[in-house]
This record gives C-alpha cells, structure tokens and sequence, in this order.
C-alpha cells in the first residue's frame, strides 16, 4: 500500500514538471521587450512571401535599352558601343639647325623711317603685315619732333620699350629671305625652307595668306656670349632670297654688302639683351639658329609672344 503511494506521488511530481517546462517554452521573453509583428509585404508582392531588399541589377553599356530583369543584360539586349579608332599625331621631327657665325647685326625697330625713297626703308609696315605699326602699338622707341628713334634698353625693365606698351613681342628680327612677297623666294620656299613638311606647314607651298618665315624663333648669342631669342617679323637686310646664307649648312656668308655686309636686322630689346655695343651701328657680330618653338627657355622673350598671322592690307 506504501509503496503503490510512493508511485503515484513520484508521477505526479514527473507530470507536474512537464507542465511547468511546456509553460516556460509558451512565455514572452523576459526583458520585457514584445517582438516586432511580422513585417507587412509591400505591394504587389505575392501573399505569404516576405520580401528582401531590392538588390539593384547592373546596368550594362547605356545603349537606351533597359537592363534584362533579374539579370545582367546578354550581349544581344545590349551591344557595346563602338570605339573611335585613335588619331595619330605625327610628332614633329627632332632637328638640328646650323649655327650662322660671325655675322654682322644692324638695329632696326617698328616705326623707324631710315630712307623714306627706298621701298623697304620704312619699318611701318613690314613684308608679312601691312599694319605692322599699329599691329604693334606704335613707335617702339621713342617720338622726337615727330620722328620715332631708338632708345637704349635695361635688363632691369626685361628689355622692353619705356615709353609705350607693345602689343606684340618687342624681341623680333629680320633674316634675308622673303618667303612671301619675293618672286624667288616665294617660287622656291617649300624646297629651301627645312620644315615646310612639318604639321601645320604641310600643303601650304600656294597659300598666299600663309608665310614659313613669320613668327619663327631664332636662338642668338651676342658679342659678349649672351643668349637671347626672338621672332621673325621682317625680311632684310638689303636681300630677299638669300637662301644659301638663311638655310643652308656651310656657315655661307650673306650675299648683301651694304650696311656692314649685315645678315640681320635685330629689334632695340635683342640690341640691349645681346650686349652690342652699338645703339644703331653696324659693327656688332653674333651668331644665330633657327630653333623649335618648344626649345625657347622661359625669359623676357616669352612675356608677350606674337601669333599673329600674314596681313597683306
């Protein structure tokens, strides 16, 4: 009898026990924290099927197609857009001009008038611009009694005019050949001139606006070893078809015997910047080379640089 009691309190207890586990299982949490509700699907999504965030598709080559949905586009939804072929620049050559030594260098400026019965005595106009004097701001010197004349330049001023403002590069000269205005030298300029085949000359050899000489630099050093650079503006002194001397490669020496026997006409900056001993004479000598215009060191030649082109009225 003891004994068949003993059992039955045991179950109880057994049964008693499963019920409290099976309650704890059924409880809220007990921070006290009530879980969120299940999220609501957006519209349109299917009933029962929770929805993720949208993942966006890649787009492919923006051809105006939409994408392919639920993928990346095939080649056939999207083609690729075709590529322009590359342009080939012809570099310009690397060449070495001859030096030209020895040569006699006289002064000219923009507004002088040395022989006003001479067709090229008057330095108004000059053979690549009819209206080099205004083109350049007037007189580059200085007017007295009418008369525009030469003035001695400073380094400390970077050679520039001290009674007026230039509109083009004060560092300029003259070479004897006119490619230009000069029968000869115009017949014969695309086979004289070195880089009448070079990019942005090519094809030009008829163009009656277009000149090889104007606007080319010119490495020059002076009687004491300075070096200078300047422009082409003019043709002179004294000859216009001078090719052996301007192009060639045996240091030829200029076929004009006035004014010294000069070989070139150099502005009032490049008089003070090379060191002459002259103000306007025609005993100073220097050597000369055409060179590229990626060549030129930054100096006072490069302030005001001229690109203006052949201006014929």
């Amino acid at each position: 009898m003891r004994t068949a009691a003993v059992l039955i309190a045991i179950a109880c207890v057994g049964l008693l026990a499963v019920a409290l586990a099976r309650m704890a299982l059924d409880r809220p949490p007990s921070s006290g924290a009530s879980a969120p509700p299940p999220r609501a699907p957006s519209a349109g999504a299917p009933t029962g099927v929770t929805p993720t965030a949208a993942t966006p598709t890649p787009r492919g080559p923006d051809t105006g197609a939409a994408p392919g949905i639920g993928g990346t586009p095939t080649a056939s939804a999207a083609p690729s857009r075709p590529v322009a072929p590359k342009r080939n620049v012809a570099p310009l050559p690397r060449r070495t001009y001859p030096w030209h030594t020895g040569i006699v260098s006289t002064t000219f400026w923009v507004g002088e008038i040395f022989d006003p019965t001479a067709p090229d005595g008057s330095q108004r106009i000059s053979t690549y611009d009819a209206r080099w004097f205004e083109h350049y701001g007037g007189c580059d010197g200085v007017v007295v009694a009418g008369e525009c004349r030469t003035e001695r330049r400073t380094a400390a001023g970077g050679w520039f005019p001290t009674r007026m403002t230039p509109r083009e590069n004060p560092f300029y000269l003259d070479v004897p050949f006119d490619d230009l205005n000069d029968p000869v030298g115009w017949e014969s300029r695309c086979r004289v001139v070195p880089w009448a085949d070079d990019p942005g000359y090519a094809g030009r050899c008829t163009d009656r606006s277009f000149s090889y000489l104007k606007n080319r630099w010119v490495r020059l050093v002076g009687p004491n070893g300075a070096t200078c650079y300047g422009q082409v503006q003019d043709a002179g002194p004294g000859e216009y078809h001078d090719a052996a001397y301007v192009f060639g490669h045996t240091d030829a020496r200029p076929a004009n015997r006035r004014y010294g026997g000069a070989g070139m006409d150099v502005s009032p900056a490049l008089n003070g910047c090379l060191g002459f001993a002259e103000l306007d004479g025609d005993t100073d000598r220097i050597r000369w080379q055409f060179v590229e215009a990626s060549e030129v060191p930054r100096g006072p030649w490069t302030r005001l640089v001229t690109t203006s082109g052949v201006t014929t009225d």
